[in-house]
């Protein structure tokens, strides 16, 4: 084990869990061998914890709702757990509610044990592989993330996968946000750059439209509060913000600042889609962070990806990755004060 690393616990399978420690660009990040998690995330001259966290790997096994995370290998919904690739049709274990399939299944790479491939005082590269069959995915399929805390208050991420077979892969950060410490994160004013909206059905997978944001509750292309209503009701944001149909060079994919503390964020990344969740659905038993109590809208999501359920929308982006291909997922969340 490296000198600073420490042993977070261990899992029932008896493998031991690191936490490492990256200082770098005025961050000082917690990392988790366990799920790729980012445990905490601090800003010098900023008090509270910039992300939700737990204190126990147990805490993690039971409670977390993908607390910092990396799911996979398809974050995000799948209708039905159901799709086709090359005319081959395949089921996948429907872990949501027993109807959908999400971020992986229940033994996702988002709940493994990573292997620490290389490790710097200012980065970490972790790799895992999820093998063929694996909740019903084909081939298996190998990704490497790279943490890397750069100047400027910069953690970049970055994902490269593999697979020998023809796989959906669609891997992202879920780290939620919370910019001043507050029990909520409501008063902070967000930004996304996007024309469009993917709108969903009850069960929340996309119903193939892609509509504007115009003259709707989705537009967010100036600052609004997270705290906006419509007709008396609040918004629950648990929705994509489509920014392209193919990945590009890293461009603006949102803005969030807290008054209150002076913090803002800003997320650069070349994904086609940009995920925004408000966290209303979470309230857990467990202390998290410094004993902090974490209810509904305890914590936003910014998740870099692709477009939900896109392997079952001809119209959406390509979410099928082919041996041979490397898939890489580039993404700077950017922090600073004052």
């Amino acid at each position: 084990m490296r000198e600073g690393n420490t042993v977070f616990g261990r899992l029932p399978s008896g493998e031991t869990v690191e936490r490492l420690t990256l200082r770098g660009g005025g961050l000082t990040a917690r990392i988790l061998t366990f799920g790729a998690v980012i445990q905490d995330l601090r800003l010098d001259g900023h008090a509270p914890p910039l992300v939700l966290g737990l204190n126990t790997l147990e805490d993690y096994l039971v409670h977390s709702p993908y607390f910092g995370a990396t799911p996979g290998r398809c974050s995000n919904r799948i209708a039905g757990g159901r799709f086709t690739i090359d005319g081959k049709a395949y089921q996948l274990e429907l872990n949501e509610n027993g109807v959908t399939h999400l971020h992986g299944g229940e033994n996702g790479i988002a709940r493994r044990n990573w292997t620490i491939a290389a490790q710097t005082d200012n980065a970490v590269t972790l790799t895992v592989t999820d093998p063929d069959g694996q909740a019903g995915y084909p081939g298996a399929c190998t990704t490497t993330c790279t943490y890397s805390l750069e100047d400027g208050g910069v953690l970049s991420v970055t994902y490269d996968s593999e697979s020998d077979k023809p796989t959906p892969c669609n891997i992202c950060q879920h780290s939620y946000f919370n910019l001043d410490g507050a029990p909520d994160a409501l008063d902070h004013e967000i930004e996304i750059p996007a024309d469009h909206y993917i709108p969903t059905d009850a069960l929340q997978i996309p119903t193939g439209e892609v509509l504007p944001v115009e003259g709707t509750v989705f537009d967010l292309r100036s600052m609004t509060p997270l705290r906006r209503q419509t007709e008396g009701d609040r918004v629950l944001y648990d929705h994509t913000f489509p920014l392209s149909l193919t990945r590009t060079p890293k461009r603006l994919a949102a803005r969030v600042r807290s008054h209150a503390s002076g913090v803002t964020l800003e997320v650069r990344t070349g994904e086609p889609g940009m995920h925004l969740y408000t966290g209303f659905k979470m309230d857990l038993a467990v202390p998290g962070l410094e004993g902090r109590r974490y209810g509904p809208f305890a914590g936003f999501c910014l998740e870099t990806q692709t477009w939900p359920d896109a392997i079952n929308h001809p119209n959406f982006p390509d979410a099928v990755l082919r041996p041979g291909k490397v898939l890489r997922q580039e993404t700077d969340y950017i922090f600073r004060k004052g």
